[in-house]
């Protein structure tokens, strides 16, 4: 297996694919790729997908993934390894599915991402299961889809309990 590479943007910026598995550069940097590629993804959702009807944020969410298993797979046989660090359309996406079940509010969006990278990190149960055993592309992206998914459906359910007690 080839060894990381050193991260330069050079690198990155010469190819397409790479430039969009990086999160257009924002998973760059050396220490916490995941976590700046998701807050490089917060304000892509404010400002492109939450003026949306909540389906058709989810239909270009689901399509944001499809094209991730591509794109991400690609990307890692092109560095020749399986998941590097710095691939982090996976946490755009499950970034923004996890964004699109809680209120649109700033401490909504900050705990979404909070609980996003715990989910991501940690990745218990179910989602360190498809981490472990999917391959490629889509195993690139399915563990963040859920983790994204986990989090904003338990955060979706902590903001319905608050409003009953409002």
């Amino acid at each position: 297996m080839k060894r990381l590479w050193s991260h330069s943007p050079k690198a990155v910026f010469k190819s397409p694919i790479h430039i969009m598995a990086f999160g257009l550069g924002s998973g760059l940097p050396k220490t916490a790729p995941g976590t700046w590629g998701s807050i490089a993804a917060m304000p892509l959702y404010i400002g492109l997908l939450l003026p949306l009807p909540l389906w058709i944020q989810w239909a270009l969410i689901a399509a944001s993934f499809g094209l991730g298993v591509w794109v991400c797979g690609l990307s890692a046989q092109r560095l020749g390894v399986k998941d590097h660090p710095g691939i982090v359309w996976d946490e755009w996406v499950g970034m923004w599915l996890c964004m699109s079940l809680v209120p649109a509010h700033w401490v909504w969006w900050l705990a979404a991402l909070a609980a996003f990278r715990l989910f991501d990190i940690a990745k218990p149960g179910p989602i360190g299961w498809l981490d472990k055993r999917l391959s490629g592309g889509l195993g690139i992206m399915a563990d963040d889809l859920l983790a994204g998914g986990v989090a904003g459906g338990l955060l979706m359910l902590a903001s319905i309990g608050i409003n009953r007690f409002i």
